[in-house]
């Protein structure tokens, strides 16, 4: 999985329509591509962010027989 740290000394700015980058990404795998996204989302929201704030409700009723 992708890890490390970002250098937030040194960024780019390009036009989406012109980035030559698609290529790039079309030749890395799915499995590939999925870290770089969790990588980024971790990035933007942090490791806890999404799981502290969604809580996973289960409920079982049985069904009355008529």
């Amino acid at each position: 999985m992708i890890e490390g740290k970002i250098n937030r000394n040194f960024f780019d700015v390009v036009d989406l329509h012109k980035a030559d980058d698609k290529l790039y990404w079309l030749r890395r795998s799915a499995v590939e591509r999925m870290e770089a996204i969790e990588f980024m989302r971790k990035v933007m929201f942090g490791h806890d962010r999404v799981t502290a704030r969604l809580q996973r409700v289960l409920e079982i009723t049985e069904l009355k027989k008529n």
